[in-house]
């Protein structure tokens, strides 16, 4: 009787396709036994430590999250910009760590003068230290970041989610509303929407940025929910009588969630970028509240006497923004299967 096959080989030699369009027999070609059976045939075959042969190799088993944070902490795009963010978010938390001034006191004798010991950045046309009020803007700008960042996620995320899952007219509703928004000029409704607004914190222009941002994270919350409920374990999970609940929150939401996230963290450099533009043409934020697009505006007139005034507050903000730009750039890169 012919030798067995040695499972030691690969049999995917077995299956490989015949010049006629036919399998190859494995039989018929190929190095055979020494008893003149079927060939062997090769699998992938494991080196122990030592060099010893331990038997196929295994699948590492790592999902999509765990390939991404391994891909990231080989980044040095990500490690930088992250660096760069937290440093952001602690002194917007605590600015006394390293700005012990007051941004509000100033000293009209010392208006528009430039660096001095203990002030490295200068002064502003009020004569308040434009370091200390370039550390404690960065409070404003990170606050409507991440704030409108969240709104918009969460809300365009659940409208396009429902959209994408159930389709029909709740689709077409939904798209519809989207498109509305959309066509709205985000400056000029800003101008339209805050200039009737008389409170000056952070809150209006976050409520105003998610108001307008919600329909771009929908569209692309719905395209990936369409695309992940056709797969084959979520049609196993509804025949199994899952509902329709557990279907989205267990089986979709994981695995459509990445296009959300890397779209959200672009989205929230660009959002700050809006809050800063707003506060310039006075619409925005509004004194006595800190933030870098109000001192903007203060200096622009003054760039040929002060640039100094301009320098720093403008230069926080640019770093800013770059830095959760370089953020989004990294983790789309990560989570995207088609960039490996």
């Amino acid at each position: 009787m012919p030798e067995p096959f040695d499972t030691r080989y690969d049999m995917t030699e077995a299956i490989a396709p015949a010049g006629g369009g036919g399998l190859v027999d494995p039989a018929a070609s190929g190095p055979r036994s020494p008893k003149g059976g079927p060939r062997r045939l090769t699998l992938p075959w494991r080196k122990e430590p030592g060099g010893r042969s331990g038997g196929p190799a295994a699948p590492t088993g790592r999902g999509l999250w765990t390939d991404a944070w391994h891909d990231l902490r080989r980044n040095p795009v990500f490690i930088v910009s992250a660096l760069v963010i937290l440093f952001l978010v602690a002194i917007a938390i605590w600015p006394q760590l390293i700005a012990s001034g007051n941004p509000y006191h100033g000293d009209l004798a010392k208006a528009q003068d430039g660096p001095a010991p203990g002030h490295p950045f200068g002064y502003d046309l009020q004569g308040r230290d434009v370091y200390t009020r370039t550390v404690y803007g960065a409070r404003a700008s990170i606050t409507v970041g991440i704030c409108a960042t969240l709104g918009a996620a969460l809300l365009g995320s659940v409208l396009g989610g429902l959209a994408g899952y159930f389709g029909g007219w709740w689709d077409a509703l939904l798209s519809r509303i989207a498109d509305v928004f959309f066509s709205i000029p985000i400056l000029l409704g800003g101008l339209v929407f805050l200039s009737v607004v008389t409170s000056g914190s952070v809150w209006p222009v976050v409520g105003f940025i998610v108001l307008l941002g919600w329909p771009q994270i929908s569209r692309i919350a719905r395209g990936s929910v369409v695309t992940v409920k056709e797969h084959d374990y979520v049609q196993a999970a509804r025949a199994l009588g899952a509902s329709s609940g557990r279907t989205l929150l267990r089986h979709i939401a994981p695995n459509a969630v990445a296009p959300v996230i890397v779209v959200a963290t672009i989205a929230l450099g660009t959002y700050i970028s809006l809050e800063a533009t707003l506060s310039f043409l006075g619409v925005g934020l509004k004194p006595p509240t800190v933030s870098w697009g109000i001192d903007i505006s203060s200096a622009a007139t003054q760039i040929r006497n002060a640039p100094h005034m301009l320098l720093w507050p403008a230069g926080a903000l640019s770093i800013t923004v770059l830095a959760f730009i370089m953020l989004g750039d990294a983790v789309r890169d990560a989570l995207d299967p088609k960039l490996r």
